[in-house]
């Protein structure tokens, strides 16, 4: 990858929306040369997808928490199992696999504490192969990178 691409990539990073004929004016390229450096990232996989950028609270799930998941065990089926539950449980807008403790990290969006409690009690803790868990609010989002984190 050479400069040019990086300057797409940072331009696609920002605005997913842009034009073609935008995005070549921006970089110093034709139109046509700049959608082939565009395919063949896409290619490469270095671009994984053009998605919309959600506000969470807009949709009343204002309260952001990130739940810390110690597993009872880690069998194949009893992971395979977790990770197939979560992507049913709505609530749960990101999960990532950790090495070390805990085992997952769950970025949780609900309402509020209440809907909170009753999403913790009915679904969170039943979970397959879950032995405990930890929540932290989050006070507030610092830094976030377009593209690159699920805590938005």
């Amino acid at each position: 990858m050479d400069r040019i691409d990086h300057a797409i990539l940072d331009h696609l990073v920002a605005d997913g929306r842009i034009s073609n004929a935008e995005l070549a004016q921006r970089v110093g390229l034709s139109p046509s040369p700049c959608l082939r450096r565009v395919r063949a990232l896409e290619d490469a996989g270095v671009v994984t997808g053009y998605h919309a950028a959600v506000n969470q609270a807009a949709l009343g799930r204002g309260l952001r928490l990130l739940v810390h998941v110690d597993m009872a065990d880690q069998r194949r089926d009893t992971v395979q199992a977790f990770e197939a539950a979560v992507g049913e449980v709505d609530e749960i807008v990101g999960c990532r696999r950790m090495f070390g403790n805990p085992d997952y990290l769950l970025d949780v969006a609900v309402s509020g504490f209440e809907a909170y409690e009753q999403l913790y009690m009915e679904r969170l803790t039943a979970l397959p192969g879950v032995a405990t868990t930890t929540s932290q609010i989050i006070m507030k989002v610092v830094k976030q990178s377009p593209g690159h984190s699920p805590l938005r």
